[in-house]
């Protein structure tokens, strides 16, 4: 597969038009999973991480082109970028990133021994969280099961910024 030429990169479309002049519902819904996202219970970066790996499960080059930016305009290393895929023995996460880290990994994957957020998982969030904080990190994971359909059904463009990634 050859790498697309600028040319091609700028003339990028996505699958649909901006969802907001359908259903303009949509601002306020993800206005509330982004202050509650931001309520400052969990570090944004912990947050970034979660939604990077999230995307990386789902397989969505705009999840993963949208929270590696941000998490590279927070001044997060490359290393820690790069580590998130291989989180479980990567060196360089906290304990509390480890756990939302497996949290979130199992909610998007199938688990088909049992259920996906084990009491032990729970109760190893639990350990790193208060009841705000788990919440907030559901809220995280919640906001990308939210954008998923639009992610990888409508395809919006990778790295433009909202409102500019979509089609017109």
């Amino acid at each position: 597969m050859s790498t697309p030429t600028t040319a091609e990169q700028e003339n990028l479309r996505s699958r649909m038009p901006n969802p907001l002049q359908f259903v303009p519902e949509m601002a306020g819904i993800a206005e509330g999973l982004h202050k509650a996202i931001r309520n400052g219970s969990i570090p944004q970066t912990t947050i970034g991480l979660l939604q990077l790996r999230a995307g990386q499960i789902l397989g969505s080059t705009y999840f993963t082109i949208r929270e590696t930016g941000n998490l590279r305009k927070a001044g997060e290393s490359e290393e820690r970028i790069t580590a998130v895929a291989t989180w479980q023995d990567a060196p360089y996460f906290t304990d509390a990133e480890r756990v939302a880290l497996e949290l979130v990994e199992a909610v998007l994957s199938p688990n088909p021994f049992g259920e996906r957020v084990s009491d032990e998982l729970h109760a190893k969030a639990s350990a790193h969280y208060d009841d705000k904080a788990l919440w907030s990190l559901i809220m995280a994971i919640a906001h990308i099961g939210f954008f998923t359909p639009a992610a990888l059904i409508a395809k919006p463009i990778p790295g433009r910024p909202p409102g500019q990634n979509y089609s017109e």
